[in-house]
């Protein structure tokens, strides 16, 4: 369904009823990335809302430069994505870029969360003290930066190079083809060159808040953009109940290597922490 809201308009799959839940994905993906989580949600009796974000997919991308894909835009647009369905607690469920912007939603708004469950991506304190390894990984949030050169290395011979990095991704193809369009890779870069410029990945620390808890992090072995440290050492900065759960046998996008695992988790700890 489309949702219009102040600014944009996005692509939105709401589906069953019960305790609501709010699964937001990262980069490049879409609503999409959530096709195994959904069923297994909505058969255990909680409404399902997995948004496609603004510059992504099928939903808009609006003008203004990579400022218009602040990860606070994001974080307004699913709050008000909230609002329109009449949704007042939820559980946050966030994926790469999308546990960022769960994150988000929880320290600003605690008291409308019932649970937090973040894959792949912990607090950000806790990347930038996971060590020299992590930089390696993140090689690529320096190229994203040169606005440009980033897109043409990127598209490059049928976007071999982003194929490259999505070398482990199950629906690569899919997600290459929505590139396509004039403007929708500089759209999806945006996230990174508005809420990671070098002046936050090599400045001085900025002061975070914490996570309120409860919190699942849970991180795959196969992940070849973050280090097992840069999850984990996000306990130290939960204020409330942590919970660490690690995946074998699959990459960056476990939620479609293993959904069986994932779908287990997920249950698992919405269960544990109902919305009352």
């Amino acid at each position: 369904m489309r949702v219009e809201l102040s600014e944009v308009t996005l692509d939105v799959e709401v589906s069953g009823a019960g305790p609501a839940v709010l699964l937001v994905h990262g980069f490049p993906d879409s609503h999409r990335l959530w096709r195994h989580q959904v069923p297994a949600l909505t058969a255990a009796g909680y409404k399902c809302v997995a948004p496609t974000l603004r510059g992504f997919g099928g939903s808009d991308r609006p003008e203004g430069g990579a400022e218009a894909y602040h990860p606070g835009k994001h974080v307004g647009d699913l709050l008000e994505l909230l609002a329109r369905l009449e949704i007042d607690r939820v559980h946050l469920v966030g994926h790469d870029w999308g546990s960022g912007m769960v994150q988000g939603i929880a320290q600003a708004f605690p008291e409308r969360v019932a649970s937090l469950s973040i894959l792949s991506v912990g607090h950000l304190a806790s990347i930038r003290d996971a060590g020299w390894e992590q930089k390696q990984r993140s090689w690529y949030m320096i190229l994203f930066q040169l606005a440009g050169l980033a897109e043409d290395w990127l598209a490059r011979d049928d976007f071999a190079n982003l194929r490259e990095m999505l070398g482990e991704h199950p629906d690569a193809d899919a997600v290459v083809e929505p590139l396509r369009a004039p403007g929708a890779l500089t759209a999806a870069l945006g996230v990174y060159r508005a809420g990671l410029p070098a002046e936050v990945q090599f400045g001085p620390p900025l002061p975070l808040p914490p996570l309120p808890g409860p919190v699942m992090g849970v991180w795959s072995s196969g992940d070849r953009f973050l280090t097992e440290q840069s999850m984990t050492g996000t306990g130290k900065h939960v204020d409330g109940t942590w919970r660490y759960e690690r995946v074998e046998d699959a990459g960056h996008w476990l939620q479609l290597d293993r959904p069986d695992r994932v779908n287990a988790l997920l249950l698992d700890f919405l269960a544990e922490n109902p919305i009352g």
